[in-house]
């Protein structure tokens, strides 16, 4: 017989107070009752919550839970019954084997050492450049604007190959769709732009390539339609995520100055301390999936179709 879990009631997103990177409180307590709740989601679909780093982690490496976002439901809104389809061609994120495999596999196989190297050296410089101008405007400096957003966006149009005339283009459309704050119509016609410079991007990769991912994979079987979702993919996922951590990762540093000092008194701690800054800021906090068929977990008897939220930040906060 499965012991009876803790229940979640809402899904809290409020920082403790002068705690600014730690999760929620009501998150860490669910933790402290074990590694899974019961959770009701806005429609009124029982599901669970996930909060332990064992679990979670055994959880994403587990084929009978699905990333389909057609399968996933919102933990906080309810979207009245309606019909979430599924991924477009190429958002592999959001999809499963085989479907999923079929672009990530050409996707990595793209990642050489010699474009690595490329880029590393050219991530040198385009850094090296944005701390000169920060100096040489002197303070104060937004590291946001000047440092956190550009370098990022930067280097992912470089990797597909975005011309400079039309990166500030590409950047300001793909922050208004992934704005949380907009409109719904606004965030229609941002995407819907974004959309059109990747169809035109894709067009002239495969008309004139050049030394970039997006044009190594027009010499694949993916379609036009698969291209843009990739690209797509990549310009979402590498910005937003980016810019937080660069940002956030500096704001911790300098509200531990301890830490900071640490650092600079020995370069060799960097690689360590990334690792450390991303499992304490967790900026990708919760993830979606759905049981395919009934399993046992944590405990309890997972049915199948039951959403699950997994709780990224809780989980890095796992004694």
């Amino acid at each position: 017989m499965d012991e009876s879990p803790h229940t979640v009631t809402t899904l809290p997103t409020a920082r403790q107070p002068g705690r600014p990177f730690d999760p929620p409180a009501e998150l860490l307590d669910a933790r402290r009752h074990g590694p899974i709740s019961r959770y009701t989601f806005p429609s009124g679909k029982p599901g669970w919550l996930l909060t332990g780093y064992d679990l979670i982690k055994s959880v994403l490496a587990d084929p009978r839970f699905s990333s389909r976002k057609e399968l996933m439901l919102h933990p906080t809104i309810d979207y009245g019954g309606i019909q979430i389809p599924p991924a477009p061609p190429g958002e592999f994120l959001l999809m499963d084997d085989p479907r999923h495999s079929r672009y990530r596999k050409p996707l990595m196989g793209k990642f050489t050492v010699r474009r690595m190297r490329l880029l590393t050296e050219r991530l040198g410089q385009i850094t090296a450049d944005h701390l000169d101008a920060m100096e040489k405007a002197g303070p104060p400096a937004d590291l946001v604007t000047a440092f956190a957003k550009p370098i990022p966006a930067i280097m992912i149009c470089e990797l597909l190959g975005v011309g400079r005339q039309d990166r500030d283009s590409f950047r300001e459309q793909v922050d208004a769709f992934m704005d949380a704050e907009a409109e719904d119509e606004d965030v229609l016609a941002a995407y819907t732009t974004t959309q059109h410079h990747l169809a035109e991007l894709v067009a002239a990769k495969r008309a004139h390539p050049t030394d970039d991912v997006l044009s190594d994979l027009t010499d694949s079987d993916l379609t036009d339609e698969e291209l843009r979702g990739i690209a797509l993919i990549l310009l979402a996922a590498g910005l937003d995520t980016t810019t937080n951590m660069l940002a956030l990762g500096t704001f911790a540093l300098l509200r531990n100055p301890d830490q900071l000092a640490a650092l600079r008194a020995d370069p060799t701690l960097i690689d360590r301390a990334v690792e450390e800054l991303l499992r304490y800021l967790s900026v990708g906090k919760t993830f979606i999936r759905t049981a395919l068929e009934d399993v046992e977990l944590g405990g309890q008897t997972i049915r199948a179709g039951s959403p699950l939220i997994l709780s990224y930040n809780t989980a890095n906060r796992d004694p």
